[in-house]
């Protein structure tokens, strides 16, 4: 549970298989007060569209170990110090903008990467420090065992924010899982499209095999030049503009600049 906020009634939809609780939970956007005190306790001016109450869970019952992804951890893994702000033409406007909008809030918003850009790979919860956790790993997904028509028993994707960077692109950061009754996989992706300046989709990936206990923990870091992108696109012949609000095509056409597997062993 987000520790953060206080938890609402809907307790959101859940299934269990194999021992396992897959929770997911979609609400409205936050309101003036959360979204006040999600930025005191951030430091950051949130996003445009901030769904702070949506989640994804993965929970091993027996153990109580879990793995979580929500807004508020995802939005604190955006650099804080401004470091890694994009410097182009409009990012002043940008700065000016939000704070003009964060007028009410006490604190002075300080600068920040305004892409939202962020590595997060979930939060998880263990019940002790004999919890079971993430080490490096060479094993990857099984990607085969994924491609078989086995029947999927639960579906659900969720936004947990969204920006549209005044109008210069977005910023988006949506989970998706699919339960199986061997398996599941979860992919939380971050996918920044700045227009005339970078690309990037971060994905994390969470597969859990039921019968081992196995849980991988997969994240890759994608990005390219704007320019670059749109070329490749072009060769392509189809909507070009619509191509660029698609992550699932464009990221075949994005290097890797970033890749770690994990894993862990919960039963």
């Amino acid at each position: 549970m987000n520790a953060h906020f206080p938890s609402p009634a809907d307790q959101g939809n859940t299934t269990t298989q194999a021992g396992w609780k897959i929770t997911t939970r979609k609400l409205p956007i936050l309101k003036a007060g959360p979204i006040e005190d999600m930025t005191n306790k951030l430091g950051i001016a949130p996003p445009e569209m901030i769904f702070g109450d949506n989640l994804i869970r993965l929970e091993h019952v027996a153990t109580g170990w879990n793995i979580e992804f929500n807004a508020f951890d995802a939005l604190d893994r955006v650099d804080k110090t401004g470091g890694s702000m994009l410097q182009v033409a409009y990012s002043k406007q940008w700065q000016q903008n939000r704070q003009h909008h964060a007028s009410d809030i006490k604190e002075v918003v300080k600068p920040f990467d305004w892409s939202y850009s962020t590595d997060y790979t979930g939060t998880i919860h263990a019940q002790s420090s004999e919890s079971p956790s993430f080490q490096p790993s060479d094993t990857p997904i099984p990607v085969e065992l994924l491609k078989r028509p086995d029947p999927i028993l639960f579906f659900d994707d969720l936004v947990l924010y969204e920006d549209e960077l005044a109008d210069n692109g977005i910023a988006m950061l949506s989970c998706k899982i699919r339960v199986m009754p061997a398996r599941l996989l979860l992919l939380t992706r971050f996918f920044l499209r700045l227009d005339d300046v970078v690309f990037r989709i971060r994905d994390t990936r969470v597969f859990v095999e039921f019968a081992t206990g196995d849980v991988i923990r997969e994240y890759t870091a994608r990005e390219e030049k704007f320019d670059v992108v749109k070329k490749r696109l072009a060769i392509t012949r189809e909507d070009v503009p619509a191509l660029m609000r698609d992550a699932n095509r464009l990221v075949e056409l994005l290097p890797v600049v970033e890749h770690r597997l994990e894993k862990c062993i919960v039963k």
